[in-house]
């Protein structure tokens, strides 16, 4: 299966050699953070049990098994519990991404708007709100909650409305605040996240947790937050709201519930759920999509480095940093020889003041490399967004090498100025070097790449 649909486009611009090695590494790894073949894995049925890690749980007399999700990685996970127990579940609800293909049977699949929410998300959060009020003793409820959730599954606070709500989602996405801070905020104006779901399941029931991490470090309460105890507080949003300016900038009805916020308000902590039984497995950790394309290089004979899996900051910034360690290898064979292969992971971001275009962390990222490694080498480069969307665009991602710059300037096209502006998409379309994947059912940390080979 290849999750990147435009392969031989790509390959024809620039560097084919360089750029076919990217591709082929990439498509490895997003199918390593395939959540289906995981929760498969981890859920079973042997016996008349339920096998979920080293839980078991009777079928006889059978349990009433509910499904409820948000999220761009919870569609495989959901079909995959439809797969295993068919017409034993109950009722579910998930909510994806629009555009999301497929179907279920026993719960079911609605669609919602990702990254800033929509009305049709509110509908839905507060169905699964409702079907969670339905459960009662012995339930067994699995949450497949991923990223993208917070938009997918919005239900403001009392006071702070929809329209209030995009507008905060879209301070809070463009201010280069990472997913913890940004999370805190929202959190503290939700009815549903930071385990406000998880107190509306009956606390006799038991609350299974599949989740895939896009969060570095693996923190529950950032990655399946409704149905876990919280760990930040008012005091948490606050700060990210002073950090980054953004007091002035919210309506008043947030700025409001947020400043006044009080123990009262607080989301619910490990106390406030001490007595239900919650059982969490993160079926895919955060740096999944960094394991698929070292083992993939690997495989493929180069030499393989993982930078780090916990990258963050101004994606055009490691986009220099990638390419001085680029000219680094080809003048001095350090600290890896060709042919090797630069792998990181984590979740940058871009921050935008005023008026931008169309693009994404990982496509400035991938321009911004571009820009440092014109006519050095066998060199390329690719930034991609393990779900298919990076940022508000429908690409995945950027791919760049040595001969990006010299073809954007034949092309009348200054990446600089794209750059500098926040409007890489069309450039990168325009010179072949837009990665269209669509969804891919997945949603870990992003994936930045870089190849060397010997020159010719």
């Amino acid at each position: 299966m290849f999750y990147i649909k435009n392969i031989q486009q790509l390959v024809s611009h620039g560097n084919p050699e360089v750029r076919k090695t990217l591709l082929e590494i990439i498509d490895a790894a997003i199918a390593k953070a395939d959540p289906y073949p995981a929760t498969r894995e981890l859920v079973q049925i042997q016996c008349d049990q339920l096998m979920v890690g080293d839980l078991k749980f009777n079928l006889t007399p059978p349990p009433r098994i509910y499904i409820l999700g948000a999220g761009k990685a919870t569609f495989p996970i959901a079909r995959a519990l439809e797969d295993l127990l068919g017409d034993r579940i109950t009722d579910g609800l998930v909510i994806c991404k629009y555009g999301q293909q497929g179907s279920l049977d026993r719960s079911k699949l609605c669609l919602a708007s990702h990254p800033i929410p929509d009305e049709s998300g509110l509908k839905y959060a507060k169905k699964v709100l409702a079907l969670a009020r339905q459960t009662r003793p012995g339930d067994i409820v699995f949450s497949c909650i991923t990223g993208g959730s917070s938009a997918l599954m919005p239900l403001p606070v009392s006071g702070v409305n929809i329209e209030e709500k995009k507008r905060v989602n879209r301070l809070l996405l463009t201010c280069g605040a990472n997913i913890v801070e940004i999370n805190a905020v929202r959190k503290h104006l939700s009815q549903i996240k930071g385990g406000f779901l998880a107190q509306q399941i009956h606390p006799r029931a038991r609350l299974i947790n599949l989740t895939v991490s896009d969060v570095i470090g693996d923190a529950l309460d950032y990655i399946t937050c409704p149905t876990v105890p919280d760990t930040s507080t008012f005091d948490d949003a606050r700060a990210t709201m002073a950090k980054y300016d953004l007091w002035e900038k919210v309506p008043a009805s947030v700025r409001n519930h947020l400043k006044n916020g009080g123990p009262h308000q607080e989301t619910p902590k490990a106390g406030d759920l001490a007595g239900h039984t919650i059982h969490n497995f993160v079926i895919l950790s955060a740096d999944a999509a960094c394991e698929g394309a070292v083992e993939k290089a690997k495989h493929m004979g180069l030499e393989t480095m993982v930078l780090s899996t916990m990258l963050e900051g101004e994606s055009k910034e490691l986009g220099g940093t990638f390419a001085a360690i680029a000219r680094e290898i080809v003048s001095n064979h350090r600290p890896l020889a060709p042919p090797c292969v630069i792998i990181g992971g984590g979740e940058t971001t871009v921050k935008i003041d005023g008026a931008a275009g169309s693009g994404g962390p990982n496509q400035e990222f991938a321009v911004a490399v571009a820009l440092g490694i014109d006519h050095i080498g066998n060199v390329g480069a690719a930034g991609v967004d393990s779900d298919g969307t990076d940022g508000p665009t429908d690409l995945a991602g950027g791919i760049v090498d040595t001969y990006t710059l010299t073809q954007a300037a034949e092309s009348g096209i200054d990446l600089f100025d794209c750059l500098k502006h926040h409007d890489v998409s069309p450039a990168l379309k325009a010179i072949g070097g837009a990665i269209e994947t669509g969804a891919t059912g997945t949603n870990v940390n992003d994936l930045k790449i870089m190849v060397i080979l010997p020159k010719t």
